[in-house]
């Protein structure tokens, strides 16, 4: 029933128009701002440090200073989305990006190198995921898992596409002269395919449905759990996306080695969001939080505990990546699963801040506790604690979900 009432909620009456070029072009999208401005970072860090003498620490924080901006400049941005749309968001995102990476490439100290990545931040709030999924559901309504996961099945292949070719590039190239390169590559892709394939009209957000009760969503119970659960989740799953690297040439692979397993990891990402739609049709939304949740932290587990050979550990990245597809999907309906979408934009930024934050944290805190933990492998051990902590956060929220309406209050 509560899927029936939010599928009604996301649509209202009528057929809705669905632009052919929007999923063709997000996709490309996708794979290209993902690839470029997130994985390429990874890959390129140890030259980078070898290269400037800047420390690891420091050169990783500012990369997590720009995820934090871009967690918090999502929420102002969703509200626009759901106002606007997104062709302008995510076209001047586009231009944003370019503009980092080149001052990224040229930054004589590390102050440059810095506001070179809170530009980033800002383009990533503007260009990731969040942007694509406010369009697809306004767009393609009660086909929206569909659209979803078309577009994230692209996306998890960002990863696979990238961190080998940005190997690649750095084996003959400086890590300036890479970044520089992705750039153009950004630049050529996002910018035209963001300016042209989303210019269709944007449809009337849909009437919210009846209350079950007068809390406000973003402070109901079942809201404020289900945003502690993912902030815990987030902060494991992508301290392993950046731990990854650094625990596999630690246990005896080459850097190249190391990059590919990453590649592979986002392609058993892609692998695993084949499978979401399926696990959506056959349990509840509580029920497949948790599991998926759980199923991150087993995966992380597993690479803290098992010492090799290389090829085993590869393959236990690309089931942990089998998982994280499967939770980007999660995340991405968790709104509408809940409490429709009328309110997409806003509700998902809301829900999402502060998983995005500690997913902000998440690199330079990987960084600063593998010593003290004693290791990368005790590092996972630790994050998969972390997962089974959100796991049970997640069962919590079971009581109380309803379709409610915002207040004035939440709408300013």
């Amino acid at each position: 029933m509560q899927h029936i009432q939010a599928d009604a909620a996301a649509t209202g009456t009528g057929v809705r128009a669905r632009p052919r070029a929007v999923l063709p072009a997000l996709c490309a999208t996708q794979i290209t701002s993902w690839g470029i401005v997130y994985y390429a970072f990874p890959v390129l860090l140890p030259r980078l440090t070898a290269d400037t003498g800047w420390s690891t620490n420091a050169a990783t924080a500012a990369f997590s200073l720009a995820l934090l901006v871009s967690a918090v400049a999502g929420i102002p941005i969703g509200r626009i989305l759901d106002r606007r749309g997104p062709r302008a968001v995510m076209t001047v995102g586009s231009v944003l990006g370019t503009l980092a990476l080149l001052l990224i490439a040229a930054a004589p100290n590390l102050i440059v190198f810095t506001v070179g990545w809170l530009l980033a931040g800002v383009a990533m709030a503007a260009t990731f995921y969040p942007p694509a999924f406010a369009a697809l559901t306004r767009w393609w309504g009660p086909d929206r898992v569909r659209a979803l996961t078309i577009v994230t099945l692209a996306g998890g292949l960002a990863s696979t596409v990238f961190a080998p070719l940005t190997a690649l590039l750095a084996e003959h190239l400086s890590w300036r002269a890479t970044y520089a390169v992705l750039a153009v590559i950004l630049a050529a892709i996002t910018i035209p395919a963001h300016a042209l394939a989303l210019r269709a009209p944007w449809p009337a957000a849909p009437p919210q449905p009846p209350a079950v009760d007068r809390t406000p969503i973003p402070r109901s119970r079942p809201f404020v759990l289900l945003a502690a659960a993912f902030t815990l989740s987030s902060f494991a799953m992508y301290s392993v996306v950046m731990g990854l690297i650094p625990l596999l040439t630690a246990r005896g692979a080459t850097p190249t080695q190391a990059a590919w397993a990453l590649g592979l990891g986002g392609a058993g990402q892609t692998l695993g969001r084949t499978l979401y739609a399926s696990l959506s049709t056959r349990t509840s939304v509580t029920t497949r939080t948790v599991t998926l949740i759980t199923l991150g932290g087993a995966t992380t587990a597993a690479l803290a505990v098992v010492p090799g050979p290389v090829p085993l550990l590869v393959v236990l990245a690309v089931l942990a990546g089998v998982v994280r597809g499967n939770l980007t999907l999660l995340q991405a309906t968790a709104v509408t699963d809940r409490w429709g979408t009328t309110h997409y934009g806003r509700l998902s930024a809301l829900l999402g801040a502060p998983a995005h934050i500690t997913a902000a944290l998440a690199p330079w805190a990987c960084a600063a506790l593998a010593g003290p933990l004693g290791g990368y492998p005790h590092l996972f051990a630790a994050l998969a604690a972390i997962s089974l902590i959100a796991a049970l956060l997640a069962a919590m929220t079971q009581s109380g979900l309803g379709l409610q309406p915002l207040s004035k209050a939440d709408l300013r």
